[in-house]
């Protein structure tokens, strides 16, 4: 029997034939496709996942997710790599950049969230940014080496009187080159249809956490509410950008019932983005955090969440969003070795701190990444 190269994350191994090579995880016989065979006896394997090109499954059960995290670590590690080679280039990263157009004042009560008038932060509510402002900061983003901007607003959702400056930010920044990105509260309809017309690539609008612990986290927004804005996203002909926050007091079966719920959406989100909370004082799950009422989770918790991820959405880029400031450059590689495949480069978020393009440069150089320049596999499949 030879190797299905395929499956093999390192190139050269497409070249041995001798099945005593091979590592134990990959012999496949009676398994699902590129999954190992080391889960503990008596726990359901997950079907066979297609090959590139072929359609992604939807239909993910709470209990085949579970048992993903329960894998043993370094076989998780290795069939998410697996995967990821499978549908990505495997050592380039997405570089996005973020900023902040509106900042403070949300009406919303999002618990983890220091622009929430209901937060005690000392943040200041701001007016929306002027276009030339906006397309100034995508220049310099751009120069600097991002492929994507994204622009976020802390609204509930965007008033009419705002739309004609966000389709302008939107076609100035497209006009660049450069991918485009907001994330701006809930959307209508006609408004989605108005920024997809102007230009724009990608909403964000994430789920935060599963259903059954979001209302620990915010009681203004339903999750339904978050859902309808989705579809409404999606029936635009905008990709989708659709995470959440770890590290907000959950379980772990809250993170496989918040990845359950992105996995079975009638489509993946082309962009995945997965935060650590960051402990702002003043917002309730920073505080909360703080008190020592929960604790940050751990490096290995999180990366086997960025595994899971790339296991249940192979076509997806997985970004490592808020909390990369605070991680080792051990874990980031970790992160990047389960399959996250794009970051936010810059000094700052929308109002929290960020690594800094020195230092993720300097982390890219150690591991030989590159600033990708691939096509996205799941905007291509689109198409």
């Amino acid at each position: 029997m030879t190797m299905d190269p395929e499956l093999l994350p390192i190139e050269e191994s497409a070249q041995m034939n001798d099945v005593t090579t091979m590592s134990p995880s990959r012999l496949r016989e009676g398994l699902g496709e590129g999954l190992s065979s080391s889960m503990a006896d008596g726990q359901a394997l997950p079907r066979p996942l297609p090959l590139a090109g072929g359609e992604m499954r939807r239909d993910w059960s709470r209990d085949e997710i579970r048992a993903l995290f329960d894998r043993p670590f370094m076989d998780l590690l290795f069939d998410a790599q697996a995967i990821h080679r499978r549908h990505h280039a495997p050592n380039e990263v997405q570089l996005s950049t973020l900023l902040s157009i509106k900042t403070g004042g949300c009406p919303e009560d999002c618990g983890y969230c220091s622009q929430s008038a209901f937060a005690k932060s000392g943040l200041k509510a701001e007016k929306l940014m002027n276009v030339t402002a906006v397309l100034a900061a995508a220049a310099e983003a751009k120069a600097n080496g991002s492929g994507r901007f994204c622009m976020g607003a802390a609204w509930r959702e965007p008033k009419a009187r705002d739309m004609d400056a966000l389709c302008a930010m939107v076609s100035g920044v497209k006009a660049m080159g450069l991918e485009t990105c907001m994330t701006l509260g809930m959307l209508e309809p006609e408004q989605a249809d108005r920024l997809a017309a102007a230009g724009l690539d990608y909403y964000n609008h994430n789920l935060d956490t599963s259903p059954e612990h979001y209302g620990e986290i915010i009681t203004t927004r339903t999750y339904q509410e978050r859902l309808d804005t989705l579809a409404n996203v999606r029936a635009s002909g905008m990709a989708v950008c659709c995470g959440g926050i770890v590290g907000m007091g959950e379980t772990r079966e809250d993170r496989v019932g918040f990845l359950h719920a992105l996995a079975t959406l009638p489509a993946h989100p082309e962009s995945v983005p997965i935060n650590a909370l960051v402990p702002v004082r003043g917002t309730a799950r920073g505080d909360s955090m703080l008190a020592g009422e929960h604790e940050r989770i751990d490096d290995i918790e999180f990366v086997r969440t960025v595994a899971v991820a790339r296991i249940l959405m192979p076509m997806a880029m997985v970004r490592l969003s808020a909390g990369r400031e605070s991680m080792s450059e051990s874990t980031q590689a970790l992160c990047f070795l389960a399959g996250a495949n794009s970051i936010f480069t810059g000094d700052k978020l929308l109002t929290t701190g960020n690594a800094g393009a020195g230092a993720d440069a300097a982390l890219f150089a150690k591991l030989g990444l590159q600033p990708m320049t691939s096509e996205e596999p799941a905007r291509v499949a689109a198409e």
